[in-house]
């Protein structure tokens, strides 16, 4: 913190004062975003209230990069990776939904069972919900671990080439 003694040395962001909110003193500059954008911050429109048209990026002459793209989205390898990122989403997805609605629904169907004591204080209900949490880690871990050793290296190897190939290209 700031000295309040008056030959303490401050640092410049204790003399911003933020007064003049359309630039900061340098030492406080983003080095990420050198490049002032015209629409920056426009997230609802203009003074008018009609939307903000943002160009869409334009593509240097001879640019490939929509055909690369195209053409890894064809390859064997990326079928592989989505092919094994759905054998293990849908299912689990599927699981955990339908053990979270049937949780709901014996909590407003079956409202003796959920409170039916188990130990103490304990009941049914208190289990099931301790139960949600335990199965929201369980299914992160195993999601973890599945793209860890079934999927992570060959979507690295499609990155890695979709790289290449723009870098490459671009430097035509």
């Amino acid at each position: 913190m700031a000295s309040a003694s008056p030959n303490a040395e401050e640092s410049p962001v204790d003399k911003y004062d933020g007064s003049d909110a359309g630039s900061a003193p340098a030492s406080l500059e983003d080095p990420w975003y050198d490049v002032p954008v015209d629409h920056w911050g426009d997230w609802d429109g203009d003074a008018a209230g009609e939307p903000v048209a943002v160009p869409p990026p334009r593509a240097a002459p001879g640019d490939r990069t929509d055909e690369v793209y195209l053409a890894v989205q064809r390859s064997p390898e990326f079928r592989e990776v989505r092919s094994q990122y759905r054998r293990f989403v849908v299912p689990a997805a599927v699981a955990f939904l339908g053990w979270y609605l049937a949780y709901v629904i014996a909590a407003t169907a079956a409202p003796g069972l959920m409170a039916r004591q188990v130990a103490g204080a304990v009941n049914v209900a208190l289990l099931a919900g301790l139960g949600q949490f335990a199965t929201t880690f369980l299914l992160t871990w195993a999601y973890a671990r599945h793209a860890r050793l079934r999927r992570d290296q060959a979507a690295l190897d499609l990155r890695w080439d979709v790289t290449m190939q723009t870098r490459r290209d671009s430097n035509l």
